[in-house]
């Protein structure tokens, strides 16, 4: 019988997914991906060639997961507020990639993919930079440092769950408070970057809000 390389890959790729969320980097062994996927220690060399090579595959791939999700929802940064929700919305269904990135910040040592990622950023940053010039993003603030609050804003729900939890007082499978959450997260990003005279009052709380231009396509945020 054939051996389906393609279906060993993926059982290995997810198994260490597995192990990598749960213990990082250096608490996890390639045997213990070998066991969890059923599949012996010489076939994950073989396919990946060591630990390292097989950690970036596993945060590259979530990477593309998380941007192939938000681009598919439609929602682009044409609305500042439900991109952020849509980029919540990975993150609350997929939670492995906030801890992945949490390990790869507490290792040390280089990141994942450092110049390719670097530049993906830089090209965010740019295009931000842009749509402030053009009046669609408040211009007072510094657009790196925006990228980076839309990200925390969508994403940190899910990095550190526990401290939600006692800040909200709302279990963390409490689907009514999910739901409060991303309500939230739309709002906020829509009010962090509105430019000034755009802000829309908002009788019924967050539920109205002004749509924020940006023109930038859905990626990895």
């Amino acid at each position: 019988m054939a051996w389906d390389t393609e279906g060993t890959r993926r059982r290995l790729r997810d198994a260490a997914l597995v192990e990598f969320a749960a213990r990082g980097f250096d608490g996890t062994t390639v045997g213990a991906i070998a066991d969890r996927a059923g599949v012996n220690k010489e076939r994950l060399y073989s396919y990946f060639g060591d630990k390292t090579a097989i950690w970036d595959l596993v945060l590259a791939t979530e990477l593309e997961r998380l941007a192939s999700s938000v681009g598919g929802t439609g929602t682009g940064l044409d609305d500042v507020g439900e991109f952020a929700g849509a980029t919540f919305d990975y993150h609350a269904d997929h939670p492995e990639l906030g801890r992945l990135l949490q390990w790869e910040g507490l290792q040390g040592g280089p990141a994942a993919d450092v110049v390719g990622r670097t530049a993906h950023y830089r090209e965010k940053v740019a295009r931000f930079a842009a749509a402030q010039q053009d009046g669609r993003l408040d211009p007072a603030l510094d657009p790196a440092h925006l990228v980076f609050a839309l990200i925390a804003l969508a994403a940190w729900w899910q990095t550190v769950p526990q401290l939600a939890e006692m800040i909200t007082a709302a279990p963390r499978d409490d689907v009514k408070e999910r739901a409060r959450r991303r309500d939230f997260v739309v709002a906020a990003a829509r009010r962090l970057a509105a430019p000034a005279g755009f802000e829309a009052l908002a009788p019924h709380g967050f539920e109205q809000e002004v749509r924020v231009a940006a023109d930038v396509t859905a990626d990895e945020f």
